[in-house]
Order: C-alpha cells, then structure tokens, then sequence
C-alpha cells in the first residue's frame, strides 16, 4: 500500500495538483468515478468490458487514497476499524448468506 501511495503522491507533486485536492473536491471525484464504473454495467450486467471496469476502478481507488492523503489518515487503518464495527453489525450467526440491512436481521 505504501508503493501505491507513494506513486499516486509523486504523480501529483510532479504536477502541482496538490492545491485542487481539498477533501470536497476529492469527495466529488470519488462520486464521480463511482458512477462511471456503475456505467460499466448500465446496459448489460453479463457481458461489460472488464478493462473499463479496472480502469473506473482504479480511479476510484486513486481518489480514495488521495484522499486519505488529504485528510492525513492511513487507509489501512481506517479499513481495519471499520470492518471490526462492521462485524459487530452484521454477526456470521444472523447475516451469513443474507443481504438483509443490520437493522432488520
């Protein structure tokens, strides 16, 4: 992760882009991308081109680090906690196998 990081930062300080990446601005780019993967799928969930959809995700991938860039965090961390209070709400003995919201298991 730290290889990844480390490239996406240097691309970015090659090109003075540091200054547009505000965490609203990033916010929106993740928005933004998000939907131009989920295009991907629009017209036929079976048979999507598998190199858009790397592409559109990887681009939302970019973002999300850059933002946690932006706001100082590491990406890792931030995963790890919120998959532990994800866990919590969604309990293997009630969730496994459903897609049920946590509220309603």
């Amino acid at each position: 992760m730290k290889e990844i990081i480390n490239e996406i930062k240097n691309f970015n300080e090659e090109r003075n882009w540091g200054k547009f990446h505000t965490p609203e601005n990033l916010a929106k780019c993740i928005s933004i991308e998000s939907a131009e993967l989920l295009e991907c799928f629009q017209w036929d969930a079976e048979n999507f081109n598998k190199q858009d959809v790397y592409e559109e995700l990887a681009d939302v991938f970019t973002y999300c680090f850059q933002m946690a860039m932006a706001l100082n965090v590491a990406p890792k961390e931030i995963i790890l906690n919120k998959l532990e209070k994800t866990k919590k709400k969604y309990p293997v003995d009630k969730s496994k196998g459903k897609c049920t919201k946590y509220d309603r298991l």
